[in-house]
């Protein structure tokens, strides 16, 4: 097995987000599932995906935290079709890639990758009783929130609590209580928590943080189905528009700023983007 660290949502090494990209033999099944988490816990990056070729335009992937099996990842993704465009000389179009979470569709470009998401949903609306234990597992109190936005559990693929919050100085000064968050996390049945400021600045459309420790991710640089889930709450909220093309900082606070792009088109489809870099290659050995 081909095996790959790749810094994705960036254009430089040490940047953005780390994954483990494992490429299987196109003759070969996937491994056993012990053994996929092993090789993730080996890593130590907050996924790894394990990708194997059904046929030219076709491609079958799983993903692995340190602590266990998810549906889907975005920045393992976008690095996993990096690698494919970087090492097997992919050419660009479209393609398809077959996870837990559906088959979601995946557009290369020269400079690029893009991944459709799952068609957005709201779960569950927070009321403020609610939101004020949201807001002190992270040492804030519910007047931290912005007016005009609520904490709600939003998906598009993966269940995330989003948080807003008033400030990119409450955003950078959170602290979170990772115990709590876990309990929460369990409680709402949710990946994590996505806390964001709505900038909604012709730069930046919002500055974020996420937090999984539930699945062993303390905090993550870059994480493109949450930036997804955002996207499609801030258009039902009518603050950004079709087309658009949006901007997400993500990573500020762990010295890895990211930068994530979404689009959202005529027909819903909302579509998570960025860059990516191979760091560095291996094989697995026998």
């Amino acid at each position: 097995m081909e095996l790959y660290i790749v810094d994705a949502f960036t254009e430089h090494i040490y940047g953005g987000n780390q994954a483990g990209v494992v490429l299987l033999d196109r003759t070969a099944e996937f491994p056993d599932s012990a053994l996929m988490q092993q090789i993730a816990a080996e890593l130590k990056h907050s996924e790894t995906a394990f990708v194997k070729k059904i046929d030219s335009h076709l491609f079958d992937i799983r993903y692995f935290t340190p602590e266990g099996e998810v549906d889907l990842c975005g920045h393992a993704t976008i690095s996993a079709f990096t690698v494919l465009r970087e090492e097997k000389a992919l050419p660009g179009g479209r393609y398809t890639a077959k996870t837990a979470a559906g088959e979601i569709p995946v557009t290369i470009e020269p400079d690029c990758i893009w991944m459709g998401m799952a068609p957005g949903r709201f779960i569950k609306v927070f009321s403020d009783e609610e939101a004020s234990d949201l807001y002190r597992a992270y040492g804030l109190c519910i007047d931290d929130k912005p007016a005009m936005f609520q904490p709600c559990i939003v998906s598009t693929g993966l269940p995330d609590i989003l948080l807003p919050v008033g400030s990119t100085e409450k955003l950078t000064h959170a602290v979170q209580s990772k115990e709590e968050v876990m309990r929460l996390s369990q409680r709402y049945q949710v990946i994590g928590i996505h806390m964001y400021y709505p900038e909604l600045s012709a730069q930046v459309t919002a500055r974020c943080r996420n937090f999984a420790p539930l699945y062993g991710i303390d905090e993550e640089a870059a994480t493109g189905t949450s930036n997804g889930a955002l996207t499609y709450y801030l258009h039902s909220r009518g603050r950004i528009s079709e087309q658009d093309e949006n901007t997400f900082i993500q990573g500020e606070s762990m010295g890895r700023p990211s930068i994530i792009k979404s689009r959202i088109g005529l027909d819903q489809e909302i579509c998570i983007g960025g860059s990516a870099v191979i760091s560095i290659r291996g094989r697995l050995k026998d």
